[in-house]
This record gives structure tokens, C-alpha cells and sequence, in this order.
């Protein structure tokens, strides 16, 4: 995708897209490569809907995505789009990167390498000390330090690299400051660092949005750190999107008796990089390949439609509905078994997420709907 500045009514448009209910990044990003614009994305939905067998999703009134853009440059930030030249180019490197986010304090910040540290809400005290040793380091060495805001080892990180610069990744608004008594910290972030947020001010968080926000915490960086997890943490969300990204994967040894350690000595086992020192972080990062964002002629996780004809797709509707499931299914295989090409599956897919009755996942896959699938 061409990196371009947007202006007003084009950042309005595209920011109303964001917010259409059943566009998904995945769909959100082959709309703007299939038709160009976000305005004449909008424009198709209605008839893309149908075509999928469902009514049109409500697009958002050009108001409130002006309300939202004016929310946001009240509270000192600005919504940047994907395709916009100050976008992240780690996030626009991301397949799909997220459509738009909102950036709050200095977002100059993220033009240093970054490199995210992440870990335990209930974090033991030796924990917070290698939290706060490596990202004091880290920050004196010139990264910026990327972390979630979390209690513990997020709180600890952010604390100590707020001289040289950090990155608070929200999973609600860049209004929602969570948990409550991270109130101080948030406010010196914003001041000093930049907050990012993918979602609308005044927009409260869910479970199912710190995954989402963990994705954009691995992708604005370099490398992700874990300094603790238990086995079964939403820490090693972070480390598992890190190593789909193709990101360095690193982790700090614990004790075996500690079960915090369980998820750090198994991503060691794994093959994560072993962590004692800021030195090591940066040695691990130096033979870390580049980020690179897609331009045009690549694959923006968008573009496998093209060519399809609305006759292909029609004919590929029904059979592809037919082998959805709630287990994510790659659409390739989707393809394979319906017996079309790749490029009528993915575009039979986006009409039938766009009519609710299916979700286009990162990744190259695809699963039914909830009232498509019955749960």
C-alpha cells in the first residue's frame, strides 16, 4: 500500500470504516486496496452485505468520526491511518497493520528503536528490579521502552524509562486509564513518553481487547522481553504474536520453584533468547532483522482478491459458509476444498463478513460467526 497523507475528509472517511460494525482489519485493509478509497469502500458496503446474506452493518455518520478526530487532538494527540508516512513502521509493517490508532504526547519517541518489556501483573520484587534495571538501561542506550500499562512489570518498566522515553499500548481509549491507580504514571507518559490506542476516547476495554492490544505492543517493536509469566500468562500472548511477526523473542531466567518463572523457562526451552543484562537485549536485537512496512506491489494482507470476478465469488458463497466452523480454518484450505481459487474465496469471504456471518482473521484465516455457528 502507497504511504500517503490523508486530509480532512479522507481521514474521516477512513476512520469511519475503522469504526463499521464487521469490518475487521483484514477486511478493512482489502476494502482500501479493492476500491482505492475509504470513501468509496463506504459506499460499497451496503451491496457487498447483501451479496453475503445479511442486512448492512450502520456505518458511522461522518460527525462522529470528526467528533472522535477532535476528541483525540483535545487531549494533545492525533489520529494517524495506517497508510499515513508517520504511521509506525513497525505497525505498518504488521499483516494487517491495525486501520488507525491514536497517539497522545510525543510521538517522536517511536522514531527510536523499540523494544517492548513485558511480564507479571503480580510480579515478585526481583522481577520489578530486572524490569526496572533493564529498561533504565535499555533507555540510556537509546530505545524506547514498549509496554502495556499493566500492574507489575509494565508499570515498573514504563516507570524507569520514562527520562529516556516509553510507550504505553492501552487496551481501552487513549482516555481509559487502567488500572486506576496507574493515574500518576499515565499523565507522565503522556507528558513525557506517548500513549497508544487503536480505540475510540471514552471506550472501556473488554477481555477480548488486550490480545489486540498486545499485538500492537509486539509490533511497534524490535523485540519483546519477558521477565515473568506463569504458564498460562497473558504475557505469552505477547511472545507468541513477537515470534509470528517475525519479532526477537527474549526472556529472563527464573527460579523453577517460582510459578511465575514457568512461562519465562519455557519460552527458553523454546528457543527464546536468554536474558540477563540490557547487554544481552541489545546484542539479540542487533541481529534482529529490519522492519519493513509493505508498499505497493506487496501484500498489505488485502490484496488476494484481485481478479476475482463478483461471478466467482457468487458461486464460491455458499460452499465456503458451508466449511466455516468456529475453529479458524486458513483460507487457502477454504479455497482448496470448495474447489475455487484463493482470490473468489477471500472475496466471498469479506461479503460474508461484512453481512455478519463470518470474521476474516490475521493470519490468512477465517471462522464462522457465532449465530452462523450456533455457540
Amino acid at each position: 500500500m502507497k504511504r500517503r497523507a490523508l486530509a480532512g475528509a479522507e481521514r474521516a472517511d477512513w476512520l469511519r470504516l475503522a469504526r463499521t460494525p464487521r469490518v475487521g482489519p483484514v477486511t478493512f485493509a482489502a476494502l482500501i486496496e479493492r476500491f482505492g478509497g475509504a470513501g468509496e469502500a463506504l459506499d460499497a458496503l451496503p451491496g457487498m452485505a447483501r451479496r453475503g446474506g445479511g442486512a448492512a452493518p450502520k456505518i458511522p455518520p461522518r460527525e462522529s468520526a470528526e467528533r472522535e478526530i477532535a476528541a483525540v487532538e483535545a487531549m494533545g494527540g492525533r489520529v494517524l491511518a495506517a497508510c499515513e508516512p508517520d504511521f509506525p513502521e513497525g505497525l505498518a509493517a504488521l499483516d494487517p497493520p491495525p486501520p488507525t490508532i491514536a497517539l497522545i504526547g510525543g510521538a517522536h519517541v517511536l522514531a527510536r528503536p523499540c523494544v517492548a518489556i513485558v511480564g507479571a501483573r503480580n510480579a515478585s520484587a526481583a522481577g520489578l528490579r530486572m524490569a526496572t534495571m533493564l529498561a533504565r538501561e535499555l533507555g540510556e542506550a537509546g530505545y524506547c521502552v514498549v509496554s502495556g500499562m499493566a500492574r507489575g512489570i509494565d508499570g515498573a518498566a514504563h516507570q524507569a524509562a520514562l527520562p529516556s522515553g516509553t510507550a504505553a499500548v492501552l487496551a481501552g481509549g487513549p482516555d481509559h486509564i487502567y488500572p486506576p491507580e496507574h493515574d500518576d504514571l499515565y499523565s507522565r507518559i503522556a507528558a513525557e513518553g506517548v500513549v497508544v490506542s487503536e480505540n475510540a476516547p471514552g471506550y472501556r476495554a473488554g477481555a477480548r481487547d488486550f490480545p489486540r492490544r498486545n499485538r500492537l505492543v509486539s509490533g511497534l517493536s524490535l523485540g519483546v522481553v519477558v521477565v515473568e509469566a506463569a504458564q498460562r500468562s497473558g504475557t505469552l500472548i505477547t511472545a507468541r504474536l513477537a515470534g509470528e511477526q517475525g519479532r526477537e523473542v527474549m526472556a529472563v531466567p527464573g527460579s523453577p520453584l517460582d510459578p511465575r518463572a514457568k512461562g519465562t523457562n519455557r519460552l527458553l526451552r523454546d528457543g527464546a533468547a536468554l536474558v540477563e543484562t540490557a547487554q544481552d537485549v541489545i546484542d539479540a536485537l542487533s541481529a534482529a532483522r529490519p522492519i519493513r512496512a509493505f508498499e505497493d506491489g506487496e501484500d498489505w494482507g488485502a490484496a488476494a482478491d484481485e481478479g476475482a470476478s463478483q461471478a466467482e465469488a457468487d458461486a464460491a458463497r455458499d460452499r465456503i459458509l458451508e466449511l466455516l466452523s468456529p475453529a479458524p480454518t486458513s483460507r487457502d484450505e477454504l479455497a482448496r476444498l470448495a474447489g475455487v481459487r484463493p482470490a473468489a474465496a477471500f472475496a466471498a469471504l469479506m461479503e460474508l463478513e461484512l453481512a455478519g456471518r463470518a470474521e476474516l482473521l490475521p493470519g490468512g484465516m477465517a471462522v464462522a460467526s457465532y449465530s452462523e455457528s450456533g455457540v
